[in-house]
């Protein structure tokens, strides 16, 4: 789905990846579910660009729902995939946290296991080879997409700056749409590692200029990027309040 000039996205609410494109190809943003893939050649082909044309993968951080297809894309099509170096080891298929699920609604919690096993999310294809990144870095990828640290969600989260296509995209930095609640709006994404973290993170992205924030759950959110933090904190406050 075209959201804006560059600018597409594959998935839905429950799990999406993106796709910027530009003259010098496409940059993918995180990898969905390994079935995504069906969904992402059919995205290119409506864009009128094929796998060749796409230079890499840029991982928001290393959970399962996240790196879907891209070691197919590494392996089958030689497309390096770049991933913080504190995720790396995660998005290999390394140990991470036992966190509790916290607050959910059992239909809201089955409908993403029923979307995640239709998309292959039983079937993990962890990476082999990675390139690390870290906060700052521009990658020499199409758009230019510069690396913000945003730790908390995991080790190695961050955000990617995209200005060509005038978004930044947080991964599970937060969310827009709680895949245990079905709760809508900017919200702390659930599974999170150190909450805490993850809140006074998003104060990283108070001076990016964009107009998009791209999560991997939950409709894609149009605003200044600035008033994140606040808003995120306020949905936690009440969240808190209510248990």
């Amino acid at each position: 789905m075209k959201l804006g000039p560059h600018l597409h996205r594959i998935g839905n609410d429950i799990v999406a990846a993106y796709l910027v494109d530009t003259a010098d190809g496409i940059t993918v943003i995180d990898a969905g579910l390994p079935g995504h893939w069906k969904e992402l050649l059919a995205e290119l082909d409506a864009m009128g660009r094929s796998l060749a044309d796409i230079r890499g993968v840029v991982l928001t951080h290393g959970d399962s729902d996240h790196i879907g297809f891209a070691e197919r894309l590494r392996r089958d099509h030689g497309v390096p995939v770049y991933v913080h170096a504190a995720d790396a080891e995660r998005a290999r298929g390394g140990k991470k946290p036992k966190l509790s699920m916290g607050p959910s609604r059992l239909r809201v919690v089955a409908g993403f296991l029923l979307y995640s096993m239709g998309k292959s999310g039983w079937r993990t294809n962890y990476l082999t080879v990675v390139t690390e990144v870290a906060d700052g870095d521009v990658l020499a990828l199409p758009g230019a997409p510069r690396v913000l640290s945003l730790p908390g969600h995991s080790p190695g989260s961050i955000a990617v700056h995209v200005p060509a296509a005038n978004a930044v995209f947080v991964g599970d930095a937060l969310t827009t749409r709680s895949v245990l609640t079905g709760k809508i709006g900017l919200q702390p994404a659930p599974f999170t590692d150190d909450p805490e973290l993850a809140l006074e993170s998003l104060g990283g992205l108070s001076g990016v200029d964009a107009v998009w924030v791209l999560p991997g759950h939950g409709a894609p959110w149009r605003g200044n990027p600035a008033g994140v933090q606040d808003a995120v904190r306020a949905a936690a406050e009440t969240e808190d309040a209510g248990n």
